[in-house]
């Protein structure tokens, strides 16, 4: 026989069985029981509607700033309002014109100075080998110590 606790344990280890389900069949719309027929009113207070409320005023104060537009706008041969203050306030184009070429003519004496600095080449010099055989004596019997006339003296560069 078994005791009491292994039985309870056993029981609950098992696997239970299948458990009964109600399954509904599918429910139209139509056959909903929220069909009631309860209308909500608007229990709101509103201004009586008339000629004084918000919208009628703002038509108004439009209308007469369109009246006042048409009247004090400028007729269609004139310069409007703001056209004539920017003019009457800018630079003529002359000036800017003037102020451009000069700036024009500084900019290509300084491109001209520059180019001048970055195309220089230093002088082609000719080193002697030996130049301190310059000072002992000469190949064409000359005495040591007397001074030659050295005036026509043409030194060779590279390309001779």
């Amino acid at each position: 026989m078994q005791s009491l606790a292994r039985a309870t344990t056993a029981a609950a280890l098992a696997r239970p069985g299948p458990s009964s389900t109600v399954v509904l069949g599918r429910r139209y719309l139509a056959a909903d029981s929220h069909a009631h027929h309860d209308e909500h009113h608007d229990n709101t207070q509103y201004r009586p509607e008339g000629f004084t409320s918000a919208g009628w005023r703002y038509l108004i104060v439009g209308a007469a700033a369109v009246v006042a537009f048409y009247k004090w706008a400028p007729a269609p041969g004139e310069e409007a309002y703001l056209t004539r203050y920017i003019k009457y306030y800018m630079t003529p184009a002359e000036s800017w014109e003037a102020v451009n070429t000069k700036h024009l003519l500084l900019s290509a004496e300084a491109q001209a100075g520059s180019l001048l600095i970055a195309g220089a080449k230093r002088p082609l010099v000719h080193r002697y080998r030996y130049p301190q055989m310059l000072d002992h004596g000469s190949p064409h019997l000359q005495p040591i110590g007397t001074q030659v006339d050295l005036s026509n003296v043409v030194v060779k560069g590279d390309r001779e």
